[in-house]
């Protein structure tokens, strides 16, 4: 196990450049730069991100799009909807289907503060593709400092049918202050179990690589295959589904590989147990794609406490989400399929995550969503 670095940070000044806390995030929304056309929930904000919620309408439209340039998504959604959904008690998104659907959050940033989204944990270990667009921005989940103007939700459900609801969140926003990327000081712990690692040089431009375990430690599978063609997935209730009914178990076998068939969906872990101390936050972003094709890991923020032993989250290891694109691919264990980028936040946080707050994942293993019991 890697030696870990001191619980806390001392507090930074404020105004220094990183990740906004939850404290910051609050004060923005109470001077008015993130604006809410319905009062805040208790839970939706979090150690360092704030989770964002559908509206009361919903779109279908042809394809996925980019405002672009100086051009409003309202512009091109005049063009390229199809029909409108109700929201306001409950509706189904099918697989397959785009749909785009207004935030109750929208930005009034100052010209030093830029955010960007990601799906949430949740989300993502559902195959539901989440994006957030904004007017005039020509890139996915990016909102530049000194935006002001709506937010919308681009949802593509991959694998199975959801239900979702005006105030369903899919969705979250964290808030930058200047940059403040800091991978030398990441904080990864080894986990116990032995790790396979290749004397090749790793294909990780820069971050901490993680890898894949497709060995376990002989308790479980290793890893769970998405069904097809199986029943509704209600975002908002927890502990609701049977897994037998939307999974299939992968069990380890003498191979130490897992041939990814095109277009299906699999659940695994990472080998390594992943901490991010209370000043730092983390993101996994996507590995090299000239190395596979696969994609891993749609839902990428893991907040300040994630994996902390002080927040009862030793060992915690990283989810991955996979997807292999148009032909079989072999991930071999120990194979490296993302890294983690860290940066620093402005201050320690009120809060981190698992202390004290409703945190699904903390010090989890391999895990689905919180939706299946």
């Amino acid at each position: 196990m890697a030696t870990t670095q001191a619980n806390i940070m001392p507090r930074r000044a404020q105004g220094e450049a990183g990740i906004l806390p939850v404290q910051a995030i609050r004060g923005l929304i109470a001077d008015g730069h993130v604006r809410l056309a319905e009062p805040m929930l208790a839970d939706q904000l979090q150690p360092a991100s704030l989770d964002l919620r559908l509206g009361a309408e919903a779109f279908r439209v042809r394809a996925s799009f980019l405002p672009g340039p100086n051009a409003r998504v309202d512009d091109k959604l005049a063009q390229l909807r199809l029909h409108s959904i109700d929201l306001t008690l409950s509706a189904v998104l099918e697989t397959g289907c785009v749909y785009l659907a207004p935030l109750i959050e929208s930005m009034a940033l100052p010209t030093g503060v830029a955010a960007a989204t990601n799906p949430k944990s949740s989300t993502g270990r559902l195959d539901v593709f989440t994006r957030v667009i904004a007017d005039g921005v020509a890139a996915f989940d990016q909102i530049p400092a000194g935006y002001q103007g709506r937010l919308w939700a681009e949802i593509c459900p991959q694998t199975f049918p959801v239900v979702v609801r005006k105030g369903s969140r899919l969705s979250q926003v964290r808030f930058r202050v200047g940059t403040a990327a800091t991978s030398d000081l990441a904080l990864i712990e080894l986990n116990r179990r032995e790790r396979l690692v290749s004397a090749e040089p790793a294909d990780i431009a820069s971050g901490i690589a993680l890898s894949v375990d497709l060995v376990g430690d002989g308790s479980g599978p290793i890893g769970y295959r998405a069904k097809r063609h199986t029943g509704l997935i209600d975002v908002d209730v927890a502990g609701a589904c049977r897994v037998a009914d939307f999974w299939e178990p992968i069990a380890a076998d003498d191979s130490r590989r897992l041939i990814l068939d095109p277009d299906q969906f699999y659940i695994l872990a990472s080998k390594e147990a992943v901490h991010v101390a209370p000043m730092q936050a983390a993101e996994m972003v996507p590995f090299n794609p000239l190395v596979g094709e696969f994609r891993v890991h749609y839902a990428g923020f893991f907040d300040p406490g994630f994996g902390h032993a002080a927040a009862g989250g030793a060992g915690a290891r990283a989810v991955l989400e996979v997807r292999s694109h148009k032909v079989p691919f072999i991930l071999e264990d120990g194979q490296i399929v993302g890294r983690l980028i860290y940066e620093r936040l402005t201050e320690v946080p009120e809060v981190v995550y698992g202390a004290g707050l409703k945190s699904n994942y903390q010090g989890q293993g391999l895990k689905l969503s919180k939706h299946f019991k």
